[in-house]
């Protein structure tokens, strides 16, 4: 289920379907959606740890 996370934020376009705020004079939409890169690293790292095998 933690895996649908960056779908959702990344897929539905409402959620950053505008220009302002800036970060740096780069538009919201397109740091909002960079900024999920690093989102769904961590979460999918989360996911790998919490689920692998312990080694024998």
């Amino acid at each position: 289920m933690l895996l649908i996370v960056p779908f959702v934020g990344t897929l539905w376009v409402p959620f950053y379907d505008s220009l302002e705020p800036r970060l740096g004079g780069i538009p919201y939409s397109y740091w909002y959606q960079f900024a999920w890169i690093g989102i769904g690293a961590a979460i999918t790292a989360v996911v790998y740890f919490a689920t692998r095998e312990p080694d024998a």
